[in-house]
């Protein structure tokens, strides 16, 4: 972008505020009803998977995806809880954040600071450890050795981002207090706590498969073939959606003193364009630009803002799901012409250079 077409944007939005006040209101029966359209079938998807479970594994599998997306879904409602945007009032929503983190292993209080860490320093080039993926700035990756050039690659490599990822962040990135900042102690103490009850929620859910028999083993391995794969199918698509509404090209990334919150969030999130079906099941995580702007919108008035107010989907950054798979593979910031590249475009700098 050129300075001129970021001044543009910023004058065109220079009212976002007051246009946004009407829809960043969280509403209670609106709350509830996400509540009885998403954790009361994901509950009856859970049961239908453990009866399923004695007659077909395929079935069962196939029933563990759906319960995955529904639990996508629990988690948008997790997010919205630590934005404290999903009931009008801060008790409701840390208790149904807390209770949604048993179902999505999710730590809730752990997971929402480094989340708002994120809203707060997103596209600024001087912070980018905490709730964001490692991205280096060509500069930086150029000055590596080799060794370090590799790791890089093999980090941001297709595998290990969507397919070891997942597993490391549901099973080892959320279960241990990596972030050892001053002030983080009680969100820290509540991660471990988490973890606690984690281990009781999930006895009790082994225990009560394993009836009538009281057959331990096979009732653990039973929940473990079921809430595995859920998690698994989970993980992996809010990892995709996060990702790719990050790392699309044209984008918005700057160094702490030239950066702007308005464009890194219509330029730095984008507007991802997908089928109803998957609206419901990611909470509208569509809207990706509309949130950065203005967390406080629960997920359920995202999609009314955008439709009533255009001049929010003037500047963004429209993707759609085939035109996305490429962003995959845009793993470096190239300074010099403000966007993401591939590692394939790096022989055209270098000759240019």
């Amino acid at each position: 972008m050129t300075k001129e077409q970021e001044e543009q944007i910023i004058n065109d939005l220079k009212d976002w505020k007051k246009l946004i006040k009407p829809y960043a209101s969280p509403e209670t029966h609106l709350a509830w009803k996400q509540i009885f359209n998403t954790i009361l079938p994901f509950i009856g998807i859970f049961i239908l998977a453990a009866i399923l479970y004695e007659y077909s594994l395929i079935a069962t599998l196939v029933v563990c995806v759906v319960g995955g997306l529904f639990l996508t879904r629990v988690f948008i409602i997790q997010h919205d809880c630590g934005h404290n945007a999903f009931f009008p009032d801060r008790k409701k929503n840390d208790v149904t954040g807390f209770i949604t983190s048993f179902l999505t292993c999710i730590p809730y209080k752990y997971w929402a600071r480094s989340h708002n860490h994120h809203h707060a320093h997103q596209g600024q080039l001087d912070t980018r450890t905490i709730g964001d993926v490692n991205l280096l700035t060509v500069r930086e990756y150029e000055a590596l050795s080799k060794f370090e050039k590799l790791k890089y690659r093999v980090y941001r490599s297709f595998p290990v981002m969507f397919i070891i990822g997942p597993a490391y962040y549901i099973f080892v990135h959320n279960r241990i207090p990596f972030i050892t900042l001053k002030g983080w102690d009680k969100e820290r103490k509540m991660l471990h706590f988490t973890n606690l009850f984690l281990v009781l929620f999930f006895a009790v859910l082994g225990l009560l498969l394993s009836l009538p028999s009281f057959d331990l083993a096979y009732g653990f391995k039973k929940l473990a073939f079921i809430y595995v794969p859920i998690l698994l199918t989970f993980v992996f698509t809010a990892i995709w959606f996060f990702y790719m509404q990050h790392q699309h090209d044209p984008n918005y990334k700057a160094w702490k003193k030239d950066w702007e919150y308005v464009l890194a969030a219509i330029k730095g999130s984008s507007y991802y364009k997908l089928p109803a079906i998957l609206n419901f099941f990611t909470g509208n995580i569509g809207y990706h630009h509309l949130h950065h702007l203005a967390p406080k919108i629960p997920f359920y008035k995202l999609k009314k803002c955008s439709e009533e107010n255009p001049i929010f989907q003037k500047h963004v950054s429209e993707i759609t799901w085939w035109g996305s798979l490429k962003y995959a593979f845009y793993v470096l910031w190239d300074e010099e012409n403000n966007r993401m590249i591939k590692f394939s475009h790096l022989k055209k700098i270098r000759v240019r250079s």
